[in-house]
């Protein structure tokens, strides 16, 4: 297992889409996104899809300098059509506007259309605690989520991101699919060989299958609850949007010359207009104090919040760099020989 030097993988990131025509905003966004998923921990959207996102960008899935256009609904309310931008550009314009638009009337709703992957959702949401706001982020994805008491999938992995400003240290930060394990896994576990848990994913037949090249479909979480959320997204998504709901979007790696028109919503929220943000910040530090000083049933694993493992992550590979194994370090290699540059020693 080699490693990248984050910020020498950052400039070669940005060197490679730059060098594709993508718009210097959407590179600058694209590459945060990666590196900010990896540095915490989340491989499945971090660095591991760049690849992939080179290739769009040469296929014409991706409108390399797109003309994003807001329609400003209400005061707290608009939609970003994205212009078939990378989601990760739409997706920060369209919550940092949301974060604009609540510090002046309170909370703000940003629907997003006519976008592609966005990568992790936690890239949008964290960007409100930073402003004094809650944030949530959600968007909805290709139908590879079965629907409880179906053969087959309704929904996308649909997932749902919460942050909130703590004292003291980054902000909390609930992010997670609406399906057991995101698509991602599977693709890995193909690619390494690996199998999967025994509960993530289902065959064509609707059946539980650890074999990952026999998945055609992923288990909700909590069943019934996952794959009611996982609607709860299409609705926020697509329909308050105007796009297509999970079933009728393309699949992530196939046509990859077409575009998908997959949608988004955000969230912000400003604290100041329910408490005084300090004192917010150090009740949510205290809550989250509590329930890290719970005893722990195994005493070498404490307890934990939503966000520590991935607090925990990006200090180790912000000291040591993040980790590729072999088979994705060709796919780098094979987009650009430049990547070799960027491994540590």
């Amino acid at each position: 297992m080699r490693r990248f030097d984050a910020e020498k993988l950052r400039a070669t990131m940005t060197r490679v889409l730059g060098a594709r025509g993508v718009a210097p905003e959407a590179v600058a966004h694209v590459v945060a996104s990666v590196i900010q998923t990896s540095l915490r921990g989340v491989d499945s959207h971090g660095i591991q899809l760049f690849p992939h996102y080179a290739r769009v960008a040469e296929t014409g899935r991706i409108n390399l300098a797109p003309k994003l256009a807001f329609e400003q609904t209400a005061p707290g309310t608009a939609i970003l059509d994205a212009d078939h931008a990378y989601g990760h550009h739409a997706g920060a314009v369209a919550m940092d506007h949301a974060i604009q638009c609540a510090k002046q009337v309170g909370i703000a709703v940003v629907a997003v259309r006519n976008s592609s992957h966005f990568g992790a959702a936690a890239y949008f949401a964290l960007r409100a605690p930073a402003a004094g706001c809650i944030g949530l982020a959600f968007t909805n994805a290709d139908a590879l989520v079965k629907a409880t008491g179906a053969k087959h999938s309704f929904t996308g992995t649909n997932p749902i991101c919460f942050t909130a400003p703590i004292e003291g240290e980054q902000p909390f930060c609930f992010d997670a699919a609406t399906s057991l394990v995101s698509w991602n896994k599977v693709v890995n576990a193909r690619r390494t060989g690996g199998s999967l848990g025994e509960d993530w994913a289902c065959d064509e037949n609707g059946l539980p299958v650890t074999d990952a090249n026999a998945a055609r479909s992923l288990q909700p979480a909590g069943l019934y609850k996952g794959y009611g959320l996982s609607i709860v997204v299409d609705i926020l998504c697509a329909l308050l949007a105007g796009g297509g709901i999970s079933k009728d979007l393309l699949p992530m790696y196939k046509h990859v010359e077409v575009r998908r028109a997959i949608s988004h919503c955000f969230m912000a929220i400003d604290v100041a207009r329910f408490a005084a943000l300090g004192d917010f910040a150090h009740r949510m530090k205290d809550m989250v104090e509590r329930a890290r000083g719970l005893e722990p049933l195994d005493p070498a694993a404490p307890v934990m919040v939503p966000g520590d493992p991935e607090k925990r992550a990006f200090a180790e590979r912000t000291a040591r760099g993040i980790p590729i194994d072999d088979a994705k370090l060709a796919e780098f290699i094979a987009t650009s020989a430049d990547f070799e540059s960027a491994l540590l020693p």
